[in-house]
């Protein structure tokens, strides 16, 4: 019974929560920027490569597959070829995935902590009203008194 009621108390704890609502909007947020950058970014990337061709399809056949073909036009007809082929493309757009994904991350603590800072370099505190200035007199002056 003890386990179960140090599970609860540390599972409740806001930390944890926290944490769990991050990671769930993490991997949304990670959902957008892989298709920002699969569907709206690569295609233009595709496009101005002089080949013209999709990150995707980007590949090397290390051994031809069953038709003995040196050379296919997607890396689909690679693989239904059964061929061997070293497929770095994918590897590229995740990186590129990675950078921006990172990217967002830094500009969106960026600006937190710029929110931040200006919540600590808030304006300085109002001056004292004129009861407060009387009362802080009256304090000083009775430190002076000796003890009674």
């Amino acid at each position: 019974m003890a386990f179960l009621k140090d599970f609860k108390s540390f599972a409740l704890k806001g930390n944890v929560m926290d944490l769990a609502v991050g990671v769930i909007i993490g991997a949304a947020f990670g959902k957008i920027v892989t298709a920002v950058v699969s569907d709206l970014l690569m295609p233009v990337i595709g496009y101005l490569t002089p080949s013209g061709t999709k990150f995707n399809d980007l590949f090397i056949v290390l051994k031809a597959g069953k038709s003995a073909a040196t050379a296919y036009p997607t890396l689909a007809a690679a693989a239904a070829d059964s061929a061997t082929v070293f497929a770095y493309g994918d590897f590229l757009q995740t990186v590129l995935d990675f950078f921006i994904v990172a990217f967002c991350i830094f500009l969106i603590v960026k600006g937190f902590e710029r929110m931040r800072h200006k919540e600590t370099t808030a304006a300085p505190p109002p001056p004292p009203t004129p009861t407060e200035v009387l009362l802080t007199e009256i304090r000083d002056e009775l430190k002076k008194r000796p003890n009674v």
